[in-house]
């Protein structure tokens, strides 16, 4: 069986969505490559924003975009070698 919406054809679970709901699934769930921080920061924000509207408007497309949101897989920065003052000392720091 073919997923067809509006004319179009689909071609998996997430493009589905967006057509059948106009949901970026993406954007909620951020893109399947890297990512940098501040690309994610500026996702999220608008992430965020639509979700608002959602709730306003479409509140079961709010439910489903938030779990999309909820269902993102937590990014943490990478960790980088800092080299101490003194004797030489190797810790762990965060990436800005």
């Amino acid at each position: 069986m073919e997923s067809i919406v509006a004319g179009q054809r689909a071609a998996n679970v997430d493009e589905f969505a967006e057509l059948a709901l106009g949901v970026d699934v993406e954007l909620f769930t951020g893109p399947t490559g890297p990512e940098s921080l501040a690309d994610r920061a500026a996702r999220l924000d608008a992430a965020h924003d639509i979700l608002a509207v959602l709730r306003r408007e479409t509140p079961e497309l709010a439910t489903y975009a938030a779990r999309l949101l909820k269902s993102a897989p937590a990014v943490l920065p990478a960790a980088r070698r800092v080299v101490g003052a003194g004797r030489g000392t190797v810790g762990l720091g965060v990436a800005a």
